[in-house]
This record gives structure tokens, sequence and C-alpha cells, in this order.
């Protein structure tokens, strides 16, 4: 029975790490469409109409009047052409695009699949589910492009995009661990229940880290403390707990401030260090699993490369030139890459544990 649930499930597994494939690519261009200032160059959401570009000089001509009533064009790309326009207004199109190309790949197969009757009881409440963060995802993204499109801010809200990352985050990790399920057999995990709950507690960092990095982006933090290994010449950097100016306000300061951010987002990269290094030693005492066993080095081998990544978008950060992909464009998209990869990894790995309970029976 097990061998035919599994070739029947087998193509919607395949669907879904195809999924995970396009997820990546898709925050992957919503990296590159904040790194090159472009994500409020469209003004308008038409979720279907939005799907063809401009045609004709009047079209474009209209689409860069909008452009040119919010504060970001006039505080920072008011010499901007029409051609300038143009290469910053492919970028936010083309995310949008693979985001309606995504939704047309999970929707016809899904479509396929329940026809040749390929899904089983417990996978509905895990597709619904699916098509909700979706649907919820691409509502998020517009959300947040408004919180740029007025006269005052020259860019989204940082928490904004730190939602807007997350949810696409959790989109992907929800998605790859529901082909998990259907890939890997209960023969390949592993009983250890305190390497599951030390990952448990490296995850729960690893979410909050990617919240501070959402935040270093949105807030340009990188320019702020544009040194390693101190910031400014310190180690904890004068006023922060302060923000604008103001005394008491700390809370305000652990998500607002840039040098606060810069500094926690820092000391979590490594503190996640140390224990994927301590989880690392303590796995690789294990070799029941031989899945396992091959997986077990990456989440170190990642962890490394990213703060390496890390450090080198600091440093290149003053660097950057607007209009220009240079040195610092790279390094920032990598880390982000590296993070998501780093994500996945984890993930994987702690799939490959057995339910405590069942693990202490």
């Amino acid at each position: 029975m097990e061998e035919i649930v599994s070739k029947r499930s087998r193509p919607v597994a395949i669907w879904l790490l195809v999924g995970v494939f396009m997820i990546i690519v898709q925050i992957i261009l919503g990296g590159i469409t904040r790194l090159t200032d472009s994500g409020l160059s469209i003004t308008e959401w038409q979720p279907l109409l939005g799907a063809v570009p401009p045609t004709n000089e009047a079209e474009w001509n209209k689409a860069f009047e909008g452009y040119k009533h919010i504060a970001q064009f006039k505080h920072l790309h008011a010499y901007f052409t029409l051609d300038d326009f143009k290469s910053i207004f492919f970028w936010e199109w083309l995310h949008r695009l693979w985001g309606r190309f995504i939704g047309v790949v999970f929707i016809i197969p899904f479509v396929i699949f329940l026809v040749q009757k390929r899904f089983t009881k417990d996978m509905i409440t895990p597709m619904l589910i699916l098509f909700l963060l979706g649907g919820l995802q691409g509502l998020i993204g517009w959300v947040m492009v408004m919180s740029g499109l007025n006269d005052e801010n020259l860019y989204v809200s940082h928490i904004r995009l730190a939602i807007h990352f997350i949810t696409a985050l959790g989109l992907l990790v929800y998605t790859f661990w529901f082909a998990l399920r259907l890939l890997v057999q209960n023969k390949q995990k592993i009983a250890a229940p305190s390497s599951k709950n030390l990952l448990g507690w490296i995850l729960g960092l690893l979410v909050v880290q990617l919240i501070y990095g959402a935040f270093m982006a949105g807030l340009k933090a990188a320019l702020a403390a544009p040194t390693w290994p101190s910031i400014n010449g310190y180690y904890l950097p004068p006023y922060i707990a302060v923000y604008q100016g103001k005394e008491g306000t700390f809370f305000s300061a652990l998500v607002n401030n840039p040098v606060t951010v810069h500094f926690i987002h820092r000391n979590i990269a490594y503190l996640l260090t140390i224990l994927i290094a301590v989880w690392t030693v303590k796995a690789a005492k294990e070799k029941r699993s031989a899945l396992f066993n091959r997986l077990k080095w990456i989440p170190l081998l990642l962890v490394l490369t990213q703060v390496g990544l890390g450090i080198a978008a600091v440093l290149t950060s003053i660097k950057k030139q607007p209009q220009q992909w240079g040195l610092f464009e790279w390094n920032a998209q990598l880390h982000q890459v590296v993070a998501m990869l780093l994500l996945l990894s984890l993930t994987a790995v702690f799939f490959l544990h057995k339910q405590n309970k069942s693990a202490a029976a």
C-alpha cells in the first residue's frame, strides 16, 4: 500500500518542488527589485491587466506620470528620463509577472491531479493552506508597496517589507515541507530528541534573524555602520536605545534605529553560527540515516558562507551607486540567497527527526 501511495503522490511532490524553485526565484527577483529601487515604479495594482506592460509611448508616459507624484521620484529620482523609468519598471513588472506565473503553474497541475485523483484526504487541508498563503502573499506585497506611494516616504515601510519577506519564506518552507512529507519515508528519519530540540531553537532564532535582515534592507542599515568587526569603532555603539534623538524609546529603537538593528542582526548571526556549530558536532555522531548523514554538514557550511557575505555586504555598502549593479549589490543579493538555502537546509534536517513522542517510545 505504501508503494502504491508513493507512486501516486510522486508527481505531486515534483510539482511542489518546482513550486519551491519558483518561489526562490520570486524572492530573488524581489531582492533585485529592492536593490535597484524599482519597487515603487508601478503605482497601480492590477492583478490581471497588469500582466501586460505599456505598449506605446502614451501608456509609458502615463505610467511615468504616476511615478512622478510620489516622494521617491521628487527627492531621489527627479533626474530620471523615460528610459531610466523603464529600467526600474522592468524589474517590478517581472517580479509581479513571475508571481502570476507561479499561480498558473500551481493551478493547472492542481486541476489535472484532482482529475487523476492523486490527492489523498490528508493532502486537502495543506493544499488549501498553500493556496491561501499564495494569495495572501500577493495582497501583502501590494500593502507594502502602498506604504511608499505618497509624498513623504522615499521607500516602503521596512516593517511591511519584513512582513512581506517572512510570509514569502513561510510559503517557501510550507511548500518544501509538504514535498518532504511525500518524498521521505519514516525509515529515513532518526530518533534524536535533544538534536531536534536544539534545531527548533535554531530555527526560531533564524526567523528573528531573517526579520532583522529585512529591517536591515529596508532601513539601508548597512550604510549606518559600514565597518567590521566594530560598529563604527564600538562593539556596543552609543545611542543604541535612542530613536529620532529621543530618550526612553528603546522598543522603538529595536525596530527603527538603523544602528540598533545593525547591532542586533550582527550578534544574532554570531550566536546562530555558534549554535549551528554545536549542533553539527552533536549530529556528526549520528550514523543511522544515510540521507541525514549527507545533509547534516550543509547548515554549517551555509551559515559560515552567510556570515562572510554579510560582512562583505556591510564593507562594500559605501560603494553603492544609484542605478548601477556593483559589488555591494552582488554581495547583498547572494546574502539573501544563502539565507534562503540555510533556512531550507535546517528545515530538511529538522524534518528528518522523528516526533519526540514516538522517539521516546
